[in-house]
């Protein structure tokens, strides 16, 4: 098995072979606890009106995502793990919009498998991509707004690969590092709200989650499911 590691929206547009796109914060750590409190699927839409017109036409229940971290007008929830564990979403559909994470999924058009990641459900996928046995995996660290390369999000892609080769880091070291990450400071910043203290506890929460996150194309719209 080829792994290849890759960064932002560049590199999913380059992705070739079962593509991983991980998103700690938050995208994939939402979904992930979407998916753990019952969600039925996750229909990903890049755009916040694309989202919003899907929950129009009846495709889905629940709008979630952000624009800059925050919640878009007209959507249900923010981009937030913690919001997910505070709603009772059993058998509904989320309509899931980032700046990051879904656009990465949309721009993986080379592909021929894709899953979603976070350190939440990074064992799993590891385990579920390990027994379709690929030659080629790309991990691809989506940074924020895919457009700036962020420390947890690319020492997510180095854990999956460490796993994927069969090795398995320290997860005690890997979270103090995660949380020593340029980007943890702005869940305990009073100013910035819209980052709750405890999305950033769940998404570093490594392996929480006993399933990977399979993305496919159903009916022309990029579909997220529970995938044990």
């Amino acid at each position: 098995m080829e792994i290849r590691i890759d960064s932002l929206l560049e590199g999913a547009r380059r992705a070739q072979g079962t593509v991983v796109i991980v998103d700690v914060f938050r995208a994939f750590t939402t979904a992930a606890v979407a998916f753990s409190r019952g969600v039925a699927k996750i229909i990903l839409a890049p755009e916040p009106a694309e989202a919003l017109a899907l929950r129009e036409k009846g495709l889905g229940e629940l709008c979630v995502g952000e624009m800059d971290g925050k919640r878009p007008d007209g959507f249900d929830f923010n981009n937030s793990p913690h919001e997910m564990t505070r709603t009772s979403p059993e058998g509904k559909t989320i309509i899931l919009s980032t700046r990051a994470g879904t656009t990465g999924v949309a721009a993986a058009a080379g592909a021929s498998a894709v899953y979603a990641c976070s350190f939440v459900v990074a064992k799993a996928t590891a385990e579920a991509i390990r027994k379709d046995a690929p030659p080629l995996v790309t991990i691809v660290a989506m940074g924020w707004n895919a457009r700036v390369r962020t420390d947890e999000d690319e020492l997510c892609a180095m854990y999956l690969r460490n796993l994927l080769q069969g090795r398995e880091p320290d997860t005690n070291a890997l979270h103090k590092l995660a949380l020593a990450g340029g980007e943890v400071a702005k869940f305990r910043d009073p100013a910035q709200p819209h980052f709750h203290p405890q999305d950033c506890e769940i998404a570093l929460d490594i392996n929480r989650c006993d399933f990977a996150i399979r993305i496919a194309r159903e009916d022309g719209l990029l579909v997220a499911r529970r995938h044990a």
